[in-house]
């Protein structure tokens, strides 16, 4: 199709695009967004860098000895080959592992935000041509969110469109008296929206609700977390004890009568055994604000008061995605449920709860639901699946027994990992031991626009385009906006649409009419937008047709009708409208997961004491509590090699935020590198001083890329700062089976030795045969 306009969609906003000669000169941000973020501005320095994979690309070892040579990975040199030499060899070895091991030892669960645009999606590429091969092992739920996503169908309601529920932040700023934030409101995490973010709302809706008298109460070891409201009072709780003050406030409400007990009766189930777990009468232990305060470092007394404050105003409790990526993280969502309900504010204009207000821009957009195209994905004719954060186990343990959300599972026996559009060296937590795992299987194939070291830890590398060499549709749930995307620059070097590359090796492999159902890339844009429309007209949206749209570029949908309340209509008649728990009701008490026999999981919100006293032993070992958060400069790992990520860097390494007290007793000063490290690996980082961090409490962001000082030694030290060398591959609990990462602790020292040169950025060696 004729360019028409120069747009391209990010996760992190649109951006209008100028470009010369095939490079991109400049970005700037659409003028309707309020807040844009500065991601953007790495584009142009980025996407032609040295850092970009121009051919296809086959490990060495790989290309001489095949699958035998798997302990190359991560070590040895690439050959550059044709297209016609890589893309047979992945149709061999595809050909290869399905005739003798079935398509359940194929893993194509390749978790990762990919790009924005609807067609050009590459996991939802990869999903429909393995299932159009015959299938493969799929993964499930999320690193952000797995716990919660696991505990709350059981209590509440599936995440995923709950969280599409959420209050508007109109109602908010309206109606809101007391916004609690349990972990913040970082405005690093709001800066993101899958499919594209428009309209960077959350400075603006904050603003309005303090200009109309909300309050705001940040519960996190991070002042920062919530910087947008500079007047906040900030509760410094210790890292994964949020639960246990969870807990205390309920107890409060219940023992001084505090608690709606009409609403308890009317949409609830199960009050009776957790008002008996609180009050102590099964354990002896009662869950005061004394109790609580020793667990968690708040005030005995503020605790008391800040229940009684909940009670007496309208109030909103959200919960971050952070808190629950945690051993137990399952608990303190529950016991958030369990404190919302017992206040009964659930379904009011400006009270209840969330789950993730600013964790991306979607929760509260004053937008319409609708998300634009989308491309049907088929069916997967095998039925394997294993949860997405268990990636290492799975390698490494073949055939090996777990246990997840009430089943008996046992993990499949992997034979070739085929990956697009993510980067597990970055998401998946122990990179030593996922290093161990990723050499397991026989064959590793990517597709990459990049040189990331999942890349340079693959067999066969295919150099993917990036949203600016292709056209697409941009279209985000919640986001307001459609866009059409233009290519802006010709593919750089031999890059190919993930497309075109599986629609050449379903060629191979015989299906390819069936993989193209007779439609190129532009054919396939008409189609999934004429696909759209019945949904956009259950939305009140009337698209125009293709053409117009397409010459337009832009098109923006009108706010919705009414403000939306977060489950107004069960508040109004629970009969008619029920949950999709088993009860119809709010769980506090559920039979069904007190029926899976998980001794962390009882059937009611709870305190773990043996997993407390197994983290204070740690702690005694490894005396910091290392959070890892999401970074402000970059989307996960996506484009830390940018010029924006790469100005954030302190001598060249990821920052460490310290307090000055922690600080002072290692000798360490501010703008230092310094070692990080446990039992599981060890980072260099760069110190960034500060008093907006609790003493005892370090944090550093996630997506800087894994740069091992020697990739032939086993553990070797990461000198660019990836914190997931440090933190623990353990699931949440067997319910959820989620991310942990949040649990972890270290030790910190001056780095005294000269400093390695940074090459995560660098291309691997290339050599020829």
């Amino acid at each position: 199709m004729k360019k028409q306009h120069n747009y391209t969609v990010m996760h992190w906003g649109t951006w209008q695009v100028e470009s010369r000669e095939g490079e991109i000169v400049a970005v700037k941000p659409v003028p309707w967004d309020k807040n844009p973020s500065r991601i953007g501005q790495s584009l142009p320095d980025a996407v032609t860098s040295q850092t970009r994979i121009r051919r296809p690309a086959v490990r060495v070892g790989y290309l001489q000895h095949g699958p035998a040579s798997r302990e190359g990975r991560g070590k040895e040199p690439f050959v550059e080959v044709s297209w016609e030499v890589a893309l047979d060899l992945v149709a061999r070895e595809l050909r290869s592992v399905k005739a003798r091991c079935g398509n359940e030892a194929i893993y194509g669960g390749s978790y990762g935000w990919a790009s924005a645009g609807r067609f050009h999606h590459a996991q939802s590429q990869l999903h429909r041509f393995l299932k159009g091969f015959g299938g493969y092992t799929a993964s499930t739920n999320t690193y952000s969110s797995a716990a919660g996503e696991r505990i709350l169908p059981h209590i509440l309601g599936p995440l995923s469109p709950l969280h599409r529920q959420h209050t508007h932040f109109s109602e908010l700023a309206r109606e809101c008296q007391l916004f609690v934030a349990i972990g913040g409101l970082p405005l690093r995490n709001a800066q993101v929206n899958g499919g594209g973010a428009n309209d960077h709302m959350l400075p603006y809706w904050l603003d309005k609700m303090q200009a109309n008298g909300t309050r705001f109460i940040n519960i996190s070891p991070v002042r920062n977390d919530l910087s947008a409201v500079a007047d906040a009072e900030w509760l410094a709780i210790r890292p994964g004890t949020d639960t246990a003050l969870l807990l205390a406030l309920s107890y409060v409400l219940i023992a001084e009568s505090l608690y709606d007990q009409t609403f308890v009766a009317s949409h609830t189930v199960g009050f009776a055994p957790y008002r008996a777990y609180l009050l102590g009468e099964h354990d002896g232990v009662a869950k005061t604000p004394a109790w609580a305060a020793a667990i968690t470092g708040l005030d005995a007394q503020r605790i008391a008061d800040l229940a009684r404050e909940m009670a007496r105003h309208r109030t909103m409790v959200n919960i971050s995605w952070s808190i629950q990526r945690a051993r137990q993280g399952e608990q303190a969502y529950w016991a958030t449920v369990a404190l919302t309900a017992l206040l009964g504010q659930i379904g009011t204009p400006g009270g209840g709860l969330g789950f993730g207000y600013a964790c991306t821009n979607l929760a509260g957009a004053v937008r319409k639901a609708f998300s634009g195209p989308r491309l049907p994905a088929g069916e997967n004719a095998v039925g394997s699946v294993i949860p997405v954060a268990r990636l290492s186990d799975m390698l490494l343990h073949p055939g090996e027994a777990y246990e997840f959300d009430g089943q008996q599972l046992h993990y499949p026996d992997i034979r070739l990992v085929y990956w697009a559009g993510g980067n597990a060296f970055h998401h998946h937590q122990d990179i030593n031991r996922l290093c161990e795992a990723w050499r397991r299987p026989e064959t590793v194939v990517v597709h990459e626009q990049y040189w990331t070291a999942q890349a340079k830890f693959s067999d066969i590398v295919l150099p993917a385009t990036t949203s600016l060499e292709r056209e697409d549709i941009g279209s985000g749930g919640h986001d307001g906006f459609m866009i059409a995307m233009s290519a802006q620059i010709p593919p750089v070097g031999e890059a190919r649409d993930d497309y075109a590359i599986f629609l050449d090796l379903a060629g191979r492999l015989g299906f390819g009419e069936q993989f193209s159902e007779g439609r190129d890339a532009g054919q396939w844009l008409r189609h999934l937008y004429e696909e759209s429309r019945p949904r956009a007209q259950e939305e009140g949206i009337a698209l125009p047709s293709f053409e117009d749209f397409w010459q337009q570029g832009v098109l923006e949908y009108s706010a919705p009708a009414r403000p939306q309340v977060f489950l107004a209509d069960f508040r109004a008649d629970p009969q008619r409208y029920p949950l999709s728990t088993p009860s119809g009701k709010i769980e506090l008490f559920s039979a069904t997961v007190a029926g899976f026999g998980y001794r962390e999981c009882p059937g009611h919100p709870w305190w773990d004491e043996e997993e407390a006293a197994r983290q204070r032993q740690e702690a005694a070992r490894w005396p910091l509590h290392l959070l890892s958060s999401q970074p402000r400069a970059r989307l996960h790992s996506q484009y830390d090699h940018g010029s924006v990520s790469r100005a954030t860097k302190i001598q060249g390494r990821e920052p460490l935020w310290m307090h000055p007290q922690d600080a002072q007793a290692r000798d360490i000063r501010e703008g230092s590198v310094v070692k990080v490290y446990n039992d599981r690996g060890a980072i260099l980082a760069g110190v960034h001083l500060s008093e907006q961090i609790l003493p005892g409490v370090v944090q550093m962001s996630t997506g800087a890329w894994y740069d091992p000082l020697d990739p032939n030694e086993k553990g070797s030290l990461d000198k660019h700062g990836n914190p997931n060398v440090l933190t623990e591959d353990r699931g949440s609990s067997r319910l959820g089976q989620g991310c942990s990462a949040q649990s972890c602790w270290v030790e910190i020292a001056p780095w005294r030795e000269e400093l390695p040169p940074i090459t995560a950025f660098d291309p691997p060696k290339f050599i020829a045969v």
